[in-house]
């Protein structure tokens, strides 16, 4: 009776307990990363991937024990350098040697006649004193003193010699393909049958300009028109030089076709 309370008569509902949230490394993308870099790359599923051995190449007793070399007989590397023998000891040494050379004036000769010795010529670069050798590092300009300084290299002057033996081969061949392509002068009869065939040919261009369509509604029809006037034109610039001149010169061959007539003319003389 003692526990029976007003404040029981209500139900209440129990809140659930808040937990904390769960912790997260900051490291753990990094880890992930590491751990798959350092992963074994030949894991694989099942027995090992390896080339099996032939049926017949099985294995047999004592094969895996390692093969020796044959037996040989022991050489020493300084067996030719042999030390002198030790003396017997009923062998004395020489005794009662005497030298008459005075050693003192000796060193006080070689020491007056000898060159001093100059100080190899170094340079500091660091505070603490750190010295290195002045010939090595680049400050001394030992190469201008050379005998060969400033005189033009070998390979120079033989790039030299073959490129002018380059330009003097191809003016050859410009030479030798000028005077093959020389102007020729035509002769009167050549003048003739010329203007003959080019008026040949713009009459039977004109006959079929002629016989064009009126109307030009298409295009290839104002294609042609245009390309036959053209010609026509041409080969009326061509007579026309030729007939205004008595003397050509040719630098092509003249090829008659059956609508065109191809000319060149240079070097010409006016008529009368």
């Amino acid at each position: 009776m003692g526990e029976e309370s007003i404040y029981n008569l209500l139900p209440s509902v129990r809140q659930p307990e808040a937990k904390n949230p769960r912790y997260k490394s900051v490291f753990n993308s990094a880890v992930k990363e590491e751990y798959k870099s350092h992963k074994t790359a030949s894991k694989t599923m099942g027995p090992a991937k390896v080339p099996l051995n032939e049926p017949a190449a099985y294995l047999t007793k004592r094969s895996k024990e390692p093969v020796l070399p044959e037996k040989s007989q022991f050489v020493r590397p300084n067996a030719d350098h042999k030390k002198p023998s030790v003396p017997l000891r009923n062998e004395k040494p020489v005794m009662g040697l005497k030298s008459n050379k005075n050693f003192i004036h000796t060193n006080a000769v070689e020491n007056i006649m000898s060159v001093s010795k100059k100080p190899q010529p170094k340079y500091v670069d660091t505070p603490g004193g750190a010295t290195n050798n002045l010939d090595d590092s680049g400050l001394v300009p030992k190469y201008i003193k050379k005998d060969n300084y400033g005189t033009v290299p070998k390979y120079l002057e033989t790039r030299k010699k073959q490129m002018a033996e380059h330009q003097k081969n191809y003016e050859q061949y410009i030479q030798q393909r000028l005077e093959r392509g020389a102007l020729n002068q035509i002769t009167a009869d050549e003048r003739r049958a010329t203007l003959e065939g080019l008026k040949k040919n713009w009459e039977e261009l004109h006959l079929q300009y002629q016989g064009l369509s009126v109307v030009t509604d298409t295009a290839p029809k104002k294609a042609r028109k245009e390309r036959m006037e053209a010609e026509m034109k041409q080969l009326e610039k061509d007579i026309d030089t030729i007939e205004k001149h008595k003397i050509y010169t040719s630098l092509i061959t003249f090829k008659e076709s059956s609508f065109a007539y191809g000319f060149v003319a240079v070097n010409s003389t006016h008529g009368p």
